[in-house]
């Protein structure tokens, strides 16, 4: 699901809301979730997940064209965990199971 189809669905869900007002909101909530995160907080939905910044050290890395050594600069990873009721849901659902596990 992208963007757009996550405004659209909340629109129908909502019909009493214009699809625009709700662009405007989920806009304003992953706004916020970027900014905190930019900020190096943790955000935390609960039964959803939390995101959190984690952070890579600067390294030594390899060119795979040349295998030249090359460096690497430190980096701020976001890293997404899920929580409990999201993996409840996801496992009742059997997502992510092989077709060979669902014979």
């Amino acid at each position: 699901m992208i963007k757009s189809e996550l405004v659209l669905k909340i629109a129908e869900q909502n019909p009493h809301l214009y699809q625009r007002d709700v662009e405007i909101l989920v806009n304003a909530i992953l706004d916020t979730i970027s900014d905190a995160l930019a900020r190096g907080d943790r955000v935390e939905l609960r039964g959803f997940g939390a995101f959190s910044v984690k952070r890579r050290e600067a390294r030594r890395g390899r060119n795979p064209r040349t295998g030249a050594a090359v460096a690497v600069s430190e980096k701020a990873i976001p890293v997404f965990k899920t929580g409990k009721e999201m993996r409840q849901r996801l496992n009742a659902a059997g997502i992510g199971e092989s077709a060979s596990a669902a014979e």
